[in-house]
């Protein structure tokens, strides 16, 4: 331990590997067939290590983040595992440059990382670490239902409620209204009345269009209509939320809570999804979490389900877990889902550790 009786860095192991997906995901941005994941070790000079990884998006940006967090490697040697503290020290250095992006993206990692291993050194879950209890948190299910059209979503929606969820997600932002109806239609009667359909239209829309769409969408029973155009214009949004019966969903390109902040002045949505990597890491989650709060703002995960069911304990208003199992391939233990519930298990920390065979099997050299 160092003076003030914390965990000492003594380094950082990050690895590239590309997962592939067991359920490709076309959104109207492309096709998504692989997870470019940075696996991240936090060793400690006790011999605590703690474990998270990044989505990269793209295999274009993966080895760029694994080299910027190499490059923070020696910042790091030394410093007390007191991720608070880490959070402050490392966006002073990046004030100049900015702290979005690739950036952004590798001390969000090096958070997640360090809550881990603070977690695992107190024999805590990180939900317990953070002064939250042990709940089963409601999930749905978005592995797919991308923009496959009318003629497959019906079964892939079946396949998706039939691994236990009673909630799902899907696709939109097809060429026209009238497919988007279809497939709204077609999936809600594949799967019946007991299952919430959420949409996602991945910023799709223009405005205008956004406004029109949505006020068709109003009597098709979606549970909220996300991104439909550009994430970050809140004027725009707040333009939408007006014309919309339906609740507006964003958050998840919210890049630090203070982009969150301006987004709720703008009264630009109903609900919020904060990403964990883009928000700033389990530091930066709470902070939006606080914002969230104050504001009586539903909040729900955007990926990275394994460290998100913590973060929700901890929400007062936590609202939906996304559950995606892009990382599952290459984790010794899963996230468990029953009852459309994620279940906190009491294993220390996120729980997150390597299948080392599967992760040999997928690494990018």
């Amino acid at each position: 331990m160092n003076a003030s009786g914390l965990l000492t860095v003594s380094g950082l192991d990050v690895r590239a590997v590309h997962v592939p997906m067991r359920i490709p995901l076309q959104t109207s941005s492309g096709t998504i067939h692989i997870a470019p994941l940075a696996l991240i070790d936090l060793h400690t000079q006790q011999g605590v290590t703690g474990h998270t990884y990044l989505f990269c998006y793209t295999p274009l940006v993966l080895r760029p983040v694994c080299d910027m967090l190499n490059n923070l490697e020696p910042v790091l040697e030394g410093m007390a595992v007191a991720p608070l503290e880490i959070h402050r020290s490392l966006h002073a250095r990046f004030r100049l440059l900015g702290t979005k992006g690739i950036v952004g993206m590798a001390l969000a990692g090096i958070d997640m990382a360090a809550w881990d291993a603070l977690a695992r050194a107190e024999g805590q879950p990180l939900a317990r670490a953070l002064g939250a209890d042990l709940l089963e948190i409601p999930a749905y299910n978005s592995c797919g239902l991308g923009l496959i059209g009318v003629d497959q979503a019906p079964a892939e929606a079946v396949s998706l409620v039939a691994a236990g969820f009673a909630a799902i997600k899907v696709r939109l932002g097809y060429a026209d209204l009238r497919t988007d109806i279809q497939v709204v239609r077609a999936v809600k009667a594949a799967t019946g009345d007991g299952v919430q359909l959420m949409s996602d239209y991945n910023q799709a829309l223009s405005v205008p269009e956004a406004e029109r769409r949505v006020r068709v969408l109003a009597d098709e029973g979606l549970y909220w209509i996300e991104e439909p155009c550009a994430a970050h214009d809140y004027p725009g949004y707040a333009r939408v939320r007006e014309a919309s019966t339906s609740p507006v969903q964003m958050g998840e390109n919210w890049w630090g809570p203070d982009e969150m902040a301006m987004c709720l002045r703008f009264g630009a949505s109903d609900l919020g999804m904060p990403d964990a990597m883009k928000i700033g890491g389990v530091t930066g989650w709470l902070q939006a979490a606080a914002l969230a709060e104050a504001a009586g703002l539903p909040i729900s995960t955007h990926l990275f389900p394994e460290v998100g069911a913590h973060l929700m304990a901890a929400s007062p208003t936590r609202h939906w877990l996304e559950f995606v199992d892009w990382a599952s391939p290459i984790l010794a233990e899963p996230l468990q889902i029953r009852n459309g519930k994620a279940r906190l298990s009491d294993a220390p920390g996120t729980g997150i550790e390597w299948d080392e065979t599967a992760v040999r099997r997928y690494l990018v050299h």
